[in-house]
């Protein structure tokens, strides 16, 4: 696996590190969904760079996987006010 290939991967673990985090009624949303969706979209970008296939193909899932969930969140966020 290439550097890319771990910085996808590292990207997803991140992602979850900081949900584990920022969780609880206090947790800032707004931070929350641009703190996921950037990380999500780096770690695509990553996977692209990635010249294998099997860390690209997963580390576009995976953070494509936190990407929607940062899509729900702000979802979630507009719908609750």
């Amino acid at each position: 696996m290439n550097k890319a290939g771990i910085l996808s991967l590292l990207m997803v673990i991140l992602s979850v590190a900081f949900f584990f985090v920022m969780r609880g009624p206090e947790a800032d949303l707004t931070l929350a969904v641009y703190t996921f969706g950037g990380l999500s979209i780096l770690g695509i970008i990553f996977a692209l760079f990635s010249k294998k296939w099997i860390p690209a193909i997963t580390g576009t899932l995976l953070n494509g996987a936190v990407l929607v969930f940062a899509f729900f969140l702000l979802l979630a966020k507009g719908i609750g006010g």
